[in-house]
């Protein structure tokens, strides 16, 4: 009943089924989740197809074959919601990683939320 779990898990099991592209059902969130993921390098490109109100992910891999994204991790669920304020934004693997947030601001990468100084919810961790 998560649509955003169930969006890192179709992009978890297409990066580990070696996939070129996944599709997702179409949402505003799920789309400016996956902006701070491309922004971040984690994916090649998404496109939106408002017809048929989806979304199609071009996954990322290195040169070896491995998938850049090593992991997807749903932080905030349904039942427990997760909330940081601005001093306490976490730095996933030492900084390696990405902490997604949404914030007043938006949705954004958890180095965007510490420079531009605002807390919020964490949706997920990508490493």
């Amino acid at each position: 009943m998560d649509p955003i779990a169930d969006m890192l898990t179709i992009v978890r099991n297409g990066c580990r089924g070696k996939k070129q592209e996944v599709t997702v059902p179409y949402s505003r969130l799920k789309t400016e989740i996956l902006r701070v993921i491309l922004e971040e390098g984690y994916i090649n490109n998404f496109t939106l197809d408002a017809k048929k109100r989806k979304i199609t992910i071009m996954l990322k891999y290195g040169k070896n074959g491995e998938s850049v994204i090593r992991n997807l991790e749903r932080i905030s669920r349904c039942s427990r919601r997760v909330y940081v304020a601005k001093n306490e934004t976490p730095r996933v693997l030492g900084g390696l990683g990405t902490a997604i947030l949404t914030t007043s601001a938006g949705v954004l990468s958890d180095r965007e939320a510490r420079r531009k100084g605002v807390g919020g919810e964490i949706i997920a961790y990508v490493y």
